[in-house]
């Protein structure tokens, strides 16, 4: 409002809150630096830094804050201080770094594991590398677990992106394999330049165009980016912007801003990550899988160079994995962690325990919002939209059935290995990666406890046959009924079965649940099959065949016995 010379009239409640607010500003402490505040919480006497410093302030045994000059010396004492156990912390920087080993070495008295927190983890890739190999070195009693740190500010997934981005290359260049460099320790949604953020940048700027996006307006983004998507004649530019650029362009906005912005993007690349991963397509480079122990059932001889003799074999090996399940201890530590709204749930069929947290919303490329929620289990972690999770068998119980029916599972878990089979072709791939199944690229490395790995390319149940086939190869290996009722169960596709007929067995649902059915039979051995313990089934006037689920393997193994 204005008085009667047309002056404004201010608020005198409204300028005396203000004043206070800034006094208030004014008397808050500076905030210290991430190195400082870590010293002044745990004391120097818990606390060794390896760094470039000369000086630095410390508290006093009086509480004051004092003046200490460090020599090049320091360094020295301080890395042997950590690694004698003295001093439980250790913070280093990139020129403590250098031609220095933290890890847990067996001739150090600390052989304690490493919980390395990457604070500032930079824009070079070379020298993270660097930094992360400090802890992680040969002769080490123990792996160090790897943390990266950032805020809740999404614009920082950009400095995660780059890192994440550049240790893959570095690792196809420097071993000749994707994922050395980074070593799993980033997940593929942290890219945001691979081609999976590329295409759903693309569909992003097609939501904004056509006003289907909750955070942010097209002329206003324009506005506050200064990136064109609309052209001059109305439509959107053919030449958009670069990811690269877009990202860059992100981190001026308003926290709350670039936050709904990422959140909606994120929402599409995971969402093509998701189906990525489900249809087998997602390529994460190499992975190692640590087994207690594994046994080569059977090696199949597919195809031998003509010029160097190198052999490509296809093997059948049994692996035995000790399960490490997720305690209620460890749970509830996350529980109190996130501070997340949770649900107990049960799954009525199976009895077993999940934790329903609440995870990021995928987006359609409609501009639709679908609702997901993680579930947290024993032995794995997954995701269900709402509607998947309404239509499913988990329903909400309370907290003693909850514990009860999780302290179960991770009883079972510890008390015997997991043993599972698996097809893995090795030695010289490249001359037969075409014949390999295109839509499932795997690349595993098999290690043992005691010293013995295999490296290939795991090929599913259900394409070893169509292998044999294209190589020209008569002798295909045999498939145990059990390997073979438990690829059917998991993929979903049908596979053949050398019975007296040609027959094959598939997953089938009826009235709601899975069943396994055999198709191609005849009618002339009907009975047959039905005294080998098959059952048939009216439905829309057609007899259909099917094995029970329980001792299908056994059922299985009396008809390829008697192939006559």
């Amino acid at each position: 409002m204005s008085d009667e010379q047309g002056c404004p009239v201010f608020c005198q409640a409204a300028l005396a809150a203000r004043d206070r607010m800034v006094e208030q500003l004014c008397a808050l402490p500076p905030i210290a630096t991430a190195l400082d505040a870590i010293i002044e919480r745990f004391g120097t006497d818990k606390v060794a830094e390896v760094t470039g410093r000369t000086r630095r302030l410390i508290i006093g045994s009086d509480g004051r804050q004092k003046l200490q000059s460090r020599t090049p010396r320091a360094n020295l004492a301080e890395t042997q201080a950590f690694m004698n156990g003295d001093k439980r912390i250790l913070v280093f920087s990139d020129a403590g770094g250098t031609g220095r080993s933290y890890h847990a070495d067996l001739a150090s008295k600390n052989q304690a594991r490493r919980v390395h927190f990457l604070l500032e983890p930079g824009w070079r890739a070379d020298a993270a590398i660097q930094g992360l190999g400090r802890t992680n070195r040969t002769n080490q009693a123990s792996a160090p677990l790897f943390r990266p740190v950032t805020t809740d500010v999404r614009g920082e997934r950009r400095f995660i992106s780059t890192i994440a981005r550049r240790l893959d290359s570095l690792g196809a260049l420097t071993r000749g394999q994707r994922q050395t460099g980074g070593q799993n320790l980033f997940d593929p949604a942290d890219n945001l330049e691979s081609t999976y953020a590329k295409d759903a940048l693309n569909r992003w700027f097609g939501l904004l165009f056509q006003g289907k996006l909750e955070a942010v307006e097209l002329a206003r983004f324009q506005d506050l980016t200064g990136l064109r998507i609309e052209g001059p004649d109305g439509g959107m530019v053919d030449d958009l912007p670069t990811i690269q650029r877009w990202l860059n362009r992100i981190l001026a906005l308003p926290i709350g801003l670039q936050n709904g912005i990422f959140d909606e993007f994120l929402g599409l690349v995971e969402a093509r990550i998701d189906a990525a991963r489900a249809a087998g397509t997602l390529d994460l480079g190499l992975e190692t899988i640590a087994v207690e122990s594994f046994e080569v059932l059977s090696d199949t001889l597919l195809r031998t160079d003509s010029v160097s003799g190198a052999t490509t074999h296809l093997l059948e090996i049994e692996i035995a994995r000790a399960l490490k399940p997720l305690t209620l201890e460890r749970l509830d530590q996350l529980e109190a962690a996130s501070g997340y709204r949770h649900r107990f749930l049960c799954n009525t069929r199976s009895g077993r325990a999940a934790l329903q947290v609440p995870a990021r919303s995928l987006l359609a490329d409609e501009g639709s919002r679908i609702v997901r929620y993680e579930l947290v289990r024993p032995l794995k972690r997954g995701y269900l939209t709402a509607d998947q999770l309404a239509e499913s068998s988990w329903e909400a119980v309370d907290e003693p059935t909850f514990r009860a029916a999780w302290q179960t599972e991770v009883d079972e878990a510890l008390s015997s290995l997991k043993r599972e089979r698996l097809h893995l072709a090795t030695g010289l791939l490249l001359p037969v990666w075409d014949k390999l199944p295109a839509d499932h690229v795997r690349v595993s490395r098999i290690s043992a406890r005691d010293g013995r790995s295999l490296l290939g390319r795991e090929v599913p149940l259900h394409a070893v046959g169509e292998i044999c086939s294209a190589l020209g190869l008569d002798a295909r290996p045999d498939i145990a009924p059990e390997s073979l009722v438990a690829a059917v169960l998991a993929c979903g596709r049908a596979m053949p079965v050398r019975a007296r007929e040609t027959l094959m067995l598939k997953r089938s649902l009826v009235n709601g649940a899975q069943r396994l059915e055999l198709t191609g039979w005849s009618a002339a051995w009907l009975d047959w099959y039905k005294a080998q313990g098959c059952f048939t089934e009216i439905i829309r006037f057609q007899t259909r065949l099917f094995i029970p689920l329980e001792g299908a393997a056994g059922i299985l193994a009396k008809l390829v016995e008697q192939i006559g």
